[in-house]
């Protein structure tokens, strides 16, 4: 089974998994993942820590245009994320295209890592969500 597949079950279950500053993961909630769900999780468990380690020198703008795609998708609620896109349609344009410009270029399947996707329009399109998102949080209009 695809990692993302599982982590977006996980999460889309109420529950969290992260990475800790330690080079663990975290999973808080266990009691709300189904059965089938862990399982799955426990036999793929080396790949979902190769993922997590991926992300850890992540810049600004990686980590928030993920975040991002993670609410779009349904796998994570981010309350703040949310007001914002649905406060500025320009920005939640955005995203839908930079997920187009990926999908141009070969991502088909939302479970897999759409890093190896990236190109320099989708990268220029990441960093322009990032400052808007930063002016929002600023309080520019």
């Amino acid at each position: 089974m695809q990692v993302l597949k599982v982590l977006s079950d996980i999460w889309k279950s109420g529950a969290e998994m992260n990475l800790l500053d330690s080079d663990e993961i975290e999973l808080k909630h266990h009691e709300k993942v189904p059965a089938e769900t862990m399982k799955a999780a426990q036999e793929i468990f080396p790949q979902i820590e190769e993922w997590f380690r991926s992300w850890k020198n992540a810049t600004p703008v990686e980590i928030t245009i993920r975040k991002a795609l993670h609410l779009f998708m349904g796998w994570e609620r981010n309350d703040k994320l949310n007001k914002w896109l649905c406060d500025d349609k320009e920005s939640l344009f955005l995203l839908h295209d930079w997920t187009i410009v990926l999908a141009e270029m070969g991502w088909v399947d939302i479970y897999e890592d759409y890093r190896q996707y990236e190109n320099e329009e989708s990268k220029t399109m990441a960093k322009e969500f990032y400052d808007r998102a930063m002016a929002y949080a600023r309080g520019d209009k």
